[in-house]
């Protein structure tokens, strides 16, 4: 049985940092790709960034050089650190790896 949980979010001011991390069960991250996926009430679902199992990453350009995500695979999670977070990056958060996905996690950049 395949589970995905994210956790981390929540509210933060916006220039401040929160780190998301997504822990499975039933997959191991490190045999394929894992993305992180966040949608806006009234915005379209967006890729935020993805990682390969031998270590390179995408990042979409709005987040680029703000964020950064990473794998630990000997506790098979995935992070996203989010740093210089912005009033627009208010968003629930999603990890997905194939055709799974978690229930994500709210995160709230307000001041």
């Amino acid at each position: 049985q395949v589970q995905l949980v994210e956790s981390g979010g929540g509210l933060v001011q916006p220039g401040g940092s929160l780190t998301l991390s997504c822990a499975a069960s039933g997959i191991i991250f490190s045999r394929g790709v894992t993305n992180w996926y966040r949608q806006a009430p009234g915005k379209q679902r967006e890729v935020v960034a993805d990682i390969y199992s031998d270590g390179s990453t995408y990042y979409a350009d709005s987040v680029k050089d703000r964020f950064t995500i990473s794998r630990d695979n000997a506790k098979n999670t995935v992070y996203l650190q989010m740093n210089s977070l912005k009033l627009e990056d208010t968003a629930h958060y999603y990890c997905a790896y194939g055709p799974n996905w978690g229930q994500g996690t709210q995160v709230t950049v307000s001041s």
